[in-house]
């Protein structure tokens, strides 16, 4: 926490002006790698030599804890924006830098979602690739079955004509579970798998539930395997710690 508060000065510095927003989100990779060496958790992280430094993508990770924001921000390079809960933007201090750079959506609210498809979209057209969790939400089976994926990244990806990419993060529910309440760490390593980019020239709406399925079945399936070689073991906990 204390590089985080040490660096929040620059952080607002960054955030006061929209040309400066990619120095801001230099500084939150920077702060996320940080953050994840001092849990002194291994990481490992496969796929990043199918990513094209050039090109745009649609990203679609799994969604199990609250560490999927800071390993996807540590391993995925360039000035990505993410899509993310409106309640992310109320975290204290944080939240004023992920309302500036990136975008929040209040998925009970029609309007909202759609003015983040259009910020979605309005991201990719200026270059900067755009990563959506499409489950939505962390469910209680987190890094076990997915819940249904909704249709937005893979509209979107089809519509601007990008790469669609699958994200499997299998060991984020276990090193940092979603426990109401409380931060609750165990020592769990962590590993990353960036799939092949799925290409979207050709398709229209009408494949839309296609690549949502094949998605969906890349990442289940990724799932699957880690969930039979870990055998879903108790880790013994490092910390847990109920917030002020």
């Amino acid at each position: 926490m204390l590089p985080f508060i040490t660096s929040y000065p620059l952080f607002r510095l960054f955030v006061s002006k929209p040309q400066w927003y990619r120095h801001g989100h230099t500084l939150n990779r920077i702060w996320s790698k940080i953050q994840l060496r001092m849990y002194l958790m291994p990481v490992k992280v496969r796929g990043q030599e199918f990513l094209d430094p050039d090109q745009k993508y649609v990203f679609a990770p799994n969604h199990s804890s609250f560490i999927d924001i800071p390993m996807v921000l540590a391993a995925i390079p360039g000035f990505i924006n993410f899509v993310g809960k409106k309640s992310l933007t109320k975290v204290p201090l944080w939240g004023l830098i992920y309302d500036r750079l990136y975008i929040s959506v209040d998925r009970k609210s029609a309007v909202s979602s759609a003015k983040a498809y259009i910020s979605s979209k309005k991201s990719l057209e200026e270059g900067r690739s755009v990563v959506i969790f499409p489950e939505g939400t962390i469910s209680e089976e987190a890094g076990r079955e997915l819940l249904p994926f909704k249709d937005g990244p893979f509209k979107l990806a089809i519509e601007k004509q990008v790469p669609l990419v699958p994200i499997s993060m299998p060991y984020n529910h276990l090193f940092l579970p979603d426990v109401k309440g409380k931060l609750v760490i165990k020592y769990h390593r962590l590993e990353m798998t960036i799939h092949r980019p799925i290409p979207t020239e050709g398709l229209t709406l009408q494949d839309v539930e296609f690549l949502k399925q094949q998605t969906f079945s890349i990442i289940q399936e990724e799932l699957h395997a880690k969930n039979h070689e870990y055998q879903y073991r108790d880790t013994p906990s490092v910390s847990a710690l109920s917030p002020a």
